[in-house]
């Protein structure tokens, strides 16, 4: 079994890297690969509602890191969501990235495990999770719990190191995700979805 922790601070050993480096490490333990996947800092386009990733089956922009991020999400089997809080949200780069992959390539994530993190100075960390969860449960995905919300408080890597109840957050969403892994694999896959269903009222004009 395969985690992509997706790292969307575009520090790439920052608070973020280093709560996801918390939950690598654990499931490690668990006898489960990962890969940490960085945003980084070049331009990342948003989405433009231009509908061809309906009719080509990708996104219309390929010139960004989405791409190799939906490499990365074929290989997984879970997913966990890590951003610094910025103005009580997520990095805006990150949630851009996200439009794009849940809205053109969303099936290769549905039904797998995910879990958000996030990282702050102080406050913002329940905003910004709840924001995170969101990409997860619309597309049928079992959203993994910690002990707490799964944040880690910092202004450093070194502070996040001090973040004793953070880390042990991490550590617990490492394990639960794990056990949830183990679970999904003997769980037989749904066979009675009904058609998707789409109310939108307009006059017809």
């Amino acid at each position: 079994m395969h985690v992509l922790l997706l790292n969307g601070s575009p520090n790439a050993d920052g608070c973020t890297f280093t709560a996801l480096s918390e939950i690598a490490a654990t499931l490690k333990t668990e006898t489960i690969t990962s890969e940490i996947f960085q945003l980084g800092k070049k331009p990342v386009r948003g989405c433009v509602a231009c509908g061809a990733c309906h009719e080509r089956g990708a996104c219309a922009f390929q010139d960004d890191v989405l791409p190799s991020l939906v490499e990365a999400a074929k290989r997984a089997d879970g997913i966990v969501i890590g951003s610094p809080v910025y103005y009580a949200g997520p990095n805006g780069a990150l949630c851009a990235l996200l439009d794009r992959l849940f809205f053109s390539a969303g099936e290769l994530l549905k039904g797998k495990p995910g879990a958000a993190v996030v990282s702050c100075r102080r406050g913002g960390a329940s905003a910004s999770f709840d924001r995170l969860n969101k990409y997860f449960t619309i597309n049928q995905m079992p959203v993994v719990s910690s002990q707490y919300w799964n944040s880690v408080h910092g202004f450093t890597p070194d502070d996040v190191r001090k973040d004793a109840e953070g880390l042990q957050t991490m550590r617990t969403l490492a394990h639960n995700l794990a056990r949830m892994l183990r679970m999904e694999a003997v769980t037989p896959k749904r066979t009675d979805e009904e058609e998707h269903l789409w109310t939108s009222f307009h006059d017809g004009k």
